[in-house]
């Protein structure tokens, strides 16, 4: 398609909330920091079925339901957290996570729901045909795209239960994407009532979004590869494997499941284990920007937060760059489990492989691998706030001279045509003309690139304080909701709360008031319930209306 300029804003400022949720573990260390031995995944599995089973009234459970294991966080001290999805007669439920906490030595301590229900519905015989569910599918596609003439469009309709939009009702999860005429994809989530027929929701689902290397963005980096034969790979085999490929400005036509075409990327390799030229003429440039990029999210969440990996179990994602033709987008795709950098049409935004990007758009996948945010509404705000956040934070973590850390949002890949320096401002998002500063009741209803903004300014806030200050070279004034003073704890502090809050204790469903709740927890457990980092996220999140 070719987007507006907000319409790209809207696409490039994110990545895709990941509609494929399969089991992910956090791997713990050996041993705690005094030195005992940690429960496994498998015992914490074991003795979170056993609390379930023995709270199963208290919790909503019943036979019908079925459970698997998305994630486990093991905590130094052998706490665990053991996170579920449910099924209602075999159906997916939306809306139907669970976490069950575990005290050291596995006693049950209590539990997040999404949905307090027991997920029962009357009937999983749906009264909508499957074919009209596509249909309905399609509508949404082309009427959130309009103005865009698809060439092809295919739908994929899912009979699930949704738990999130009231009482439990049978729904069809429709996944519709449309091909424009260059060839790039668009593609939405429609939720049907499957008795009535009725639209209940909609959302986009691809949000936008030992060699050494000259990057178009950061400089010269160092990266690791491998060797085959006399030839090296952009392949890292420290980071799981993680490589990058060319898609040859072609696009691969499977996304969620849904299939046109094939056009699998070539992987990237090297005579000399030199790669780019630090411009666009040679295509390897972008490759070492996104193969940076990754290695950087790598670090940052194993160095500070002890996740290897974005599904935690040390296996790598990969990227294609050059992707489709003029393509104003980057995104996360879960089902492929790797992230997908356009060129850009020069305009508005040149090649989108900058390092808060990359950061951003992998954040995605991790939200998916934990509290997978529903991209709708607030828990969507908070989706994509998340990945600002940690975008911003791995930016900070790399410490490039090229690419200096900052609050600003995409601020290396927009052109002059985009109107303004960055895609987003953490510090007053209502900068960028549609995002809120403060939380009211009709955030929910806003574009989720824009209700993210109360998350945005609660976390600069969080990290900075508010008023004037210059940070990194870069000015900032950030106001507060209330008119209060706000001191700030620092990005560390920042950064392991919220890391905290979206793997412990946020579900699909979490809203704003939920997120204070679950950043507050968070706060007491790391600094304690009477300390300084619990009142700093109790003022910012005040500040920022969210009481």
């Amino acid at each position: 398609m070719q987007p507006s300029t907000r319409r790209a804003a809207t696409a490039i400022s994110a990545a895709l909330a990941a509609t494929a949720v399969t089991a992910a573990l956090l791997t713990p260390s050996a041993a705690s920091a005094s030195g005992r031995d940690l429960p496994s995944r498998a015992t914490g599995v074991a003795r979170a079925d056993a609390a379930v089973t023995t709270n199963a009234t208290r919790l909503a459970v019943t036979a019908a339901q079925g459970r698997t294991v998305r994630d486990v966080v093991t905590d130094a001290d052998g706490a665990q957290h053991i996170r579920y999805d449910r099924t209602y007669r075999g159906l997916p439920v939306l809306g139907g996570d669970l976490v069950v906490h575990l005290a050291p030595g596995g006693a049950y301590e209590g539990a997040e729901r999404a949905t307090r229900s027991d997920l029962a519905v009357p009937s999983t015989s749906p009264s909508v045909k499957a074919a009209t569910a596509a249909d309905k599918g399609l509508a949404a596609l082309r009427s959130a795209h309009r103005g865009t003439a698809f060439r092809q469009a295919k739908a994929k309709p899912q009979l699930i239960v949704d738990a999130l939009h009231g009482t439990p009702r049978l729904a069809w999860r429709t996944t519709a994407v449309g091909l424009d005429s260059l060839g790039n994809p668009a593609a939405r989530v429609v939720l049907t009532d499957a008795r009535t027929g009725a639209r209940i929701d909609a959302w986009d689902a691809l949000e936008t979004a030992a060699g050494d290397g000259k990057s178009l963005y950061g400089g010269t980096v160092s990266l690791e590869t491998t060797l085959s034969g006399s030839t090296y790979q952009l392949k890292d085999p420290t980071r799981g494997n993680t490589y990058t490929g060319d898609a040859q400005n072609k696009t691969d036509l499977c996304i969620f499941g849904i299939c046109f075409s094939r056009a699998p990327a070539v992987l990237f390799t090297d005579a000399d284990n030199h790669w780019g030229t630090g411009t666009t003429a040679d295509r390897a440039t972008a490759a070492v920007d996104a193969q940076y990029g990754t290695d950087e999210t790598w670090d940052y969440y194993k160095t500070v937060h002890g996740r290897s990996g974005i599904a935690g179990d040390g296996k790598g994602s990969y990227n294609r760059v050059h992707y489709g033709s003029n393509y104003n987008n980057a995104f996360w795709d879960d089902s492929c489990f790797c992230m997908t950098y356009g060129d850009g049409d020069g305009t508005t935004f040149g090649p989108l492989v900058a390092l808060d990007v990359a950061g951003h758009e992998m954040s995605h996948g991790v939200t998916s691998r934990t509290a997978a945010l529903t991209y709708s509404g607030e828990s969507g705000g908070l989706n994509e706030a998340t990945s600002d956040i940690f975008g911003t934070l791995v930016e900070w973590y790399a410490g490039n001279s090229s690419d200096t850390g900052d609050y600003l949002i995409g601020e290396r890949i927009v052109k002059s045509g985009f109107g303004q320096p960055a895609l987003r401002f953490m510090d007053k998002p209502s900068k960028d003309g549609s995002s809120a500063d403060c939380w009211s009741s009709g955030v929910g209803n806003l574009d989720v690139h824009y209700s993210s903004g109360v998350a945005n300014h609660f976390a600069y806030l969080l990290a900075e304080g508010s008023g004037a200050r210059t940070v990194g070279g870069v000015s900032y004034n950030s106001p507060t909701c209330n008119g209060s003073t706000v001191g700030g704890i620092g990005r560390d502090k920042l950064g392991k709360i919220w890391y905290r809050a979206l793997t412990v204790y946020m579900t699909s469903g979490t809203n704003y008031a939920g997120a204070r709740t679950a950043t507050l927890k968070a706060a007491t457990d790391l600094y304690g319930a009477s300390s300084a980092e619990y009142a700093a996220v109790a003022a910012a999140w005040s500040a920022v209306s969210v009481n």
